[in-house]
């Protein structure tokens, strides 16, 4: 008789055990979208110290840039047109204006004419106090290296760089932000949009066991323990655009490349400009380092150049153009 509960006993445990694997099994699936697609390894270089030295005019010479800071974010805007056009870009000035202030998000174009478009854009301001060398001149140095390469090597792509302004409280969230006006503008000029790729702190990296943190404990099972590779991050309807650009991203460097998509009440789903175009319909996504799960120094003083890696941050460009290139029809 004991004989026979143990062996029943046995058989539950094990079902329950099947049970919370396939359950597990599921999550993964949906969460991080597990894919065999990837890119060949790239052959392009770009230079660390073209990265470092934009990086360290953003956060050192236009320091600060926060919205009170009108002066140093004008010239910021005008760095980034010159760069951009410099790339081979169509430019301008998109007029933003919040609290009587006068701002700018700053626009270039390839190939204007083609249809749909893909927009990739990062915000140029920063929290105030702080240099804002991971958030968000990372992403600003990166746009501007993979508006270069376009110019170089494939300018008659449809693509739209944006820097973005007023990402930062207290705008973000708000109706003030600078992607919400230039969301607004492209749904309402009935421009076909294929997708945006929003770059949110991009040059902060480690290999220190336990340096990368999450917003559940649970996804430690997926991902990795070590802050050394790159995210897509998204809401969790999308999926298609995720899968698309990760699998361009994926392979064409040695930076490990993962997603992540989830409901937009797990914290991080959101927290940047890609945010602002899900309303239009327009499909959105998130490349970052994953911000202050890994980064400690977000949002504070020590935020400062020398604290990138701007190898890896190199790679990150050539992924992302690499995956621009995947997307081609």
């Amino acid at each position: 008789m004991l004989q026979m509960k143990c062996k029943r006993l046995f058989k539950s445990l094990l079902r329950m055990s099947l049970m919370a694997a396939g359950l597990l099994f599921l999550l993964w699936l949906g969460l991080a979208q597990p894919s065999c697609r990837r890119n060949e390894l790239s052959s392009i270089e770009v230079e660390p110290d073209r990265l470092r030295e934009d990086v360290e005019m953003l956060s050192m010479n236009f320091f600060p840039r926060d919205w009170r800071s009108e002066e140093n974010l004008r010239k910021t805007a005008d760095f980034i047109l010159e760069a951009l056009e410099a790339a081979g870009a169509e430019v301008k000035l998109q007029p933003h204006m919040v609290r009587g202030r006068h701002y700018w998000n700053v626009i270039g174009k390839f190939n204007p004419e083609v249809e749909p478009r893909i927009v990739v854009g990062a915000h140029y301001d920063a929290v105030a106090n702080t240099p804002g060398a991971d958030d968000n001149a990372s992403g600003v140095a990166a746009l501007l290296a993979i508006a270069r390469l376009v110019g170089e090597r494939a300018p008659e792509m449809p693509l739209d760089f944006v820097a973005y302004v007023l990402e930062e409280p207290p705008f973000f969230g708000t109706a003030d932000m600078g992607s919400v006006t230039h969301a607004r503008a492209l749904a309402e000029s009935g421009v076909e949009v294929e997708g945006v790729i929003v770059l949110e702190m991009v040059g902060y990296f480690s290999d220190e066991p336990g340096s990368q943190k999450f917003p559940s404990p649970l996804l430690r099972l997926f991902y990795p323990n070590r802050g050394n590779f790159i995210a897509l991050v998204s809401r969790s309807d999308q999926g298609a655009w995720i899968r698309d650009v990760k699998a361009g991203m994926k392979g064409a460097t040695p930076l490990p490349v993962y997603s992540f998509r989830a409901p937009i009440w797990v914290p991080g789903v959101d927290f940047s400009d890609h945010r602002n175009y899900w309303p239009h319909g327009i499909p959105a996504l998130m490349v970052t380092n994953t911000a202050f799960y890994r980064n400690q120094a977000y949002h504070l003083p020590e935020d400062t150049a020398d604290r990138l890696d701007y190898t890896r941050m190199a790679q990150v460009v050539v992924a992302v153009f690499e995956g621009l290139e995947f997307l081609r029809p």
